[in-house]
């Protein structure tokens, strides 16, 4: 039987494209999920999306959208990039899954059941974007402590969490387990600034907006988001209900998440599995921040780069290495697009890639693609196998420390010394002399037998390139168990003709295409917010010229001659008109079929493309160039008049 291995990421939440450092933690759950898998273990990998929330249904309204259409956009585009970067997830969960949905409703009702959750009420501040809720005492000047955007002030009818009933149990359990937190320093943040001070009682549902799962038994109240994320570590297994559970993964083995939401998985999901009497995970690992110019990545700040846009220039494998290779262990890591083009040509061109195509083609010429072990060896030999046969618990070990930086390290440390060999055995000089030739041989062979063993241990940082270097040695992945030998008296072919693994990049180039593509993205931003000189006022009289009715579109479509417009065939209660609008680029023509909209009704008609058009749709831009028509609140009658 093999050994179960059970490893989650966070959840992504699905108010925007995710950017390379959310991408990251993704990549890093993936280069641990298939170390584990090469080493034997059968392994869970689970992601996916969280998709509940004010937020969601606040964004979702704006651009147009019911918030599940909204997520159902986010959640493919986040899949999309996983799949891009190689991410090999088993399953990738939503917070929509009607299973997910079902068994949140039933840890609700058991938790209510036993006393652990209560009906009240919330008075507070609440941050929208953080989806977190705080106290007079852990605010300061109306700003959020984790974002540092405004709070707002919040009222209303709420159920809670009895946490300090386990806060104690929670406490021993941090002393009993001192692995359960990693790095430890993360350990040291939640005992001094949350437990010590004393947990509160945690509000569990919102009931001032409707995007969440219900309470089932008082469906004025949603399921407020942390309780609803966390509890898909376990929803995800089918742990709580189901037709496959799958409880032998669990406890998890670890669950990869960023420093800045360690809190909810450290001690509000601890505490939620302790209520419901269910092991806790074996281990949270809260990784660092991928830091752009010493900064935390925001839109707002235009410090974004996105991990589509990094493969599109330097390829899916040297993305993932870079990320891999410059996030330290308990530390943020940094990024730019130089410091990518460096580290690239730096290490898997001048390292990695030399060293494979260097042996290629040395074996090629002087041995016409074949070489084998012929015995011939002095001590430069010795110092080689030793490096790599001594590599494979190197990597593991920093693996299983989750210290991925220090493993790649060890592997290109190793190809470094690879490279140290070739200079030291000089194989061009023992071609000169053909008395030399079974020392060559076996030299070109322990090169080849290097390779093969850096780039097996390679393959779950950067599994694409790994398989195709092998492939010039016509060799396949090296079983776990013989990772750590050479193989005596053995023989090598290779590929007659192989194309380079990396091609050295113009960094000079580069950068000024990406230059051109961050202008081009800025300029479409700043054209968006172009601030228009304030209209003056006006009288009522002039309002009052103004006809404003609400219209149902019968049917939609594209107008050929144009990306932007739309023709709209509406209803106006007796009446039908034709109306065109620009709007091509956010709605298809299925979407806008039979929506109500707010129009301008009395307005000359006017020809655009060849189509009179009888009137004019309302609305809605914000900054980034989002537009959303206008709807009304509640399902009124076509042709009611607005005022």
């Amino acid at each position: 039987m093999k050994q179960k291995y059970y490893i989650t990421t966070a959840i992504a939440y699905t108010s925007s494209k995710p950017h390379i450092g959310n991408t990251y933690e993704a990549i890093l759950a993936d280069a641990i999920a298939r170390n584990k898998r090469y080493q034997g273990y059968e392994v869970l990998f689970q992601t996916g999306t969280d998709e509940h929330g004010q937020k969601i249904e606040e964004k979702a309204g704006l651009s147009g959208k019911t918030p599940k259409e909204f997520v159902d956009g986010v959640a493919n585009e986040i899949k999309r990039i996983w799949d891009l970067v190689g991410v090999s997830y088993d399953k990738f969960i939503r917070t929509t899954d009607p299973s997910h949905e079902k068994q949140v409703q039933e840890i609700f009702k058991k938790l209510y059941d036993k006393g652990d959750i209560y009906k009240g009420a919330y008075e507070g501040w609440y941050c929208t974007p953080c989806e977190s809720f705080w106290t007079e005492s852990q605010v300061t000047d109306g700003k959020c402590p984790d974002c540092g955007r405004p709070l707002k002030k919040a009222q209303e009818e709420a159920y809670f969490f009895k946490m300090s009933k386990y806060a104690d149990r929670l406490m021993k359990y941090y002393d009993d387990n001192p692995e359960f937190i990693l790095p430890k320093s993360r350990k040291n943040e939640m005992v001094n600034n949350f437990l010590k001070p004393g947990l509160t009682d945690l509000c569990v549902s919102r009931s001032s907006f409707k995007w969440g799962i219900p309470v089932d038994f008082d469906p004025k109240h949603v399921v407020y988001v942390w309780l609803d994320a966390l509890t898909n570590y376990i929803t995800g297994l089918d742990y709580i209900s189901g037709e496959n559970p799958k409880k032998e993964f669990w406890p998890a083995a670890v669950h990869i998440i960023g420093k800045d939401i360690v809190r909810f998985h450290t001690i509000y999901w601890p505490i939620f599995l302790m209520a419901l009497d269910i092991p806790l995970p074996k281990q949270v690992y809260g990784h660092g921040w991928l830091l752009q110019d010493g900064d935390k990545m925001s839109k707002s700040k235009g410090n974004v780069i996105y991990a589509d846009d990094l493969v599109e220039y330097f390829g899916k494998d040297a993305v993932r290495y870079y990320v891999l290779s410059q996030m330290p262990h308990e530390n943020d890591g940094l990024i730019s697009w130089q410091m990518v083009i460096d580290t690239i040509n730096a290490e898997l061109v001048n390292v990695f890639g030399n060293l494979v195509n260097r042996t290629v083609a040395m074996i090629n010429k002087y041995f016409n693609g074949e070489v084998k072990d012929c015995g011939v060896t002095d001590t430069f030999d010795s110092e080689l196998k030793a490096t790599f046969t001594s590599l494979k618990d190197k990597v593991c070990v920093k693996m299983d420390e989750y210290k991925v930086s220090d493993a790649l390290s060890e592997i290109i440390s190793a190809f470094r010394r690879a490279n140290k060999y070739i200079d030291e055995t000089a194989p061009w000089v023992l071609a000169k002399d053909e008395n030399n030739s079974k020392r060559l041989s076996t030299v070109l062979y322990n090169l080849s037998e290097s390779i093969i063993i850096g780039c097996s241990l390679l393959y779950p940082f950067m599994p694409d390139t790994a398989v195709k270097a092998l492939s010039f040695f016509n060799a396949s992945v090296k079983p776990y168990e013989t990772a750590d030998k050479f193989t005596e008296n053995g023989e090598i072919k290779v590929a007659l003709e192989p194309e380079k693994l990396f091609d050295r990049i113009d960094a000079k180039i580069v950068l000024e295409k990406v230059a051109k593509m961050i202008e081009e993205r800025k300029e479409k931003v700043e054209a968006r917010v172009e601030e228009k000189p304030s209209k003056p006022l006006i009288d009522f009289s002039d309002f009052e010229k103004i006809e404003l009715k609400l219209a149902k579109v019968l049917t939609c479509e594209k107008i050929e001659k144009s990306k932007k417009l739309l023709k709209l065939t509406v209803k106006l209660g007796e009446e039908t008109r034709t109306v065109v609008s620009g709007i091509a680029l956010q709605y298809t023509p299925e979407e806008m079929v039979g929506k109500k909209i707010v129009m301008i009704t009395n307005l000359k008609p006017v020809k655009l493309c060849g189509v009179e058009s009888q009137g004019m749709i309302l609305c809605a831009e914000d900054a980034e160039g989002k537009i959303s028509y206008l709807l009304p609140e509640k399902d009124l009658d076509d042709g009611s008049g607005i005022f």
